[in-house]
């Protein structure tokens, strides 16, 4: 008998992955309800992904693309509102307002869709405190979103939005609460200001 050939199969492993664990979390995550979920045989689960930890690597790695994906399309970055490093207050004043007003929409935007969607993302983004082998897909999405941020503002104010966003999702995510828009955009506005407003 011929094998079938199938190349958006690996695919729809990892997708099938996602919604396993969005339903019933990493621990109902096995080989064999990837396979039931993804309609494929066992075989095809381990032939794509040898570990659970390589599978957990592509689900991750989907996740962050999808999130850079939503930074690169919010038009935060288009050319004219590119300040760039290096050009003196560039990053301050009217134009560190904007940044975090737009980082603010983008925030509120995320957090107006699917909650399911964030706390899956948060959910593989947490597994690496207990599988290192998803560090360094974990530290690649950091490392992504203050490269794109850095054409808005310096590395370190960078790093610190990145760091105040993470935060207040989890914070949002941990206590089920809302999403205060307007406290997030003055602690924003703080960090591109250097603190001082």
């Amino acid at each position: 008998m011929a094998r079938r050939y199938d190349p958006d199969r690996r695919t729809r492993i990892i997708d099938a992955a996602l919604t396993v664990i969005a339903a019933d979390g990493i621990a109902g995550l096995s080989h064999r309800t990837v396979a039931a979920e993804a309609d494929v045989p066992l075989g095809s689960t381990t032939y794509h992904f040898a570990s659970l930890d390589e599978l957990l690597v592509a689900a991750l790695r989907r996740c962050n693309e999808n999130f850079v994906q939503a930074l690169r399309s919010s038009g935060l970055f288009s050319e004219e509102g590119d300040a760039g490093p290096g050009e003196g207050d560039a990053g301050r004043g009217a134009e560190g307002a904007g940044l975090a007003e737009e980082l603010t929409r983008l925030l509120d935007r995320w957090f107006a869709g699917e909650r399911g969607a964030i706390e899956l993302e948060y959910e593989l983004y947490l597994a690496a405190l207990r599988r290192p082998a998803l560090r360094p897909v974990a530290a690649e999405w950091t490392a992504e979103a203050v490269a794109l941020l850095s054409r808005r503002t310096d590395p370190e104010t960078a790093r610190a939005l990145v760091a105040l966003m993470d935060g207040v999702c989890l914070q949002v995510l941990l206590t089920g609460g809302t999403f205060d828009a307007a406290y997030t955009r003055v602690m924003l506005e703080r960090i591109v200001a250097g603190g001082d407003a």
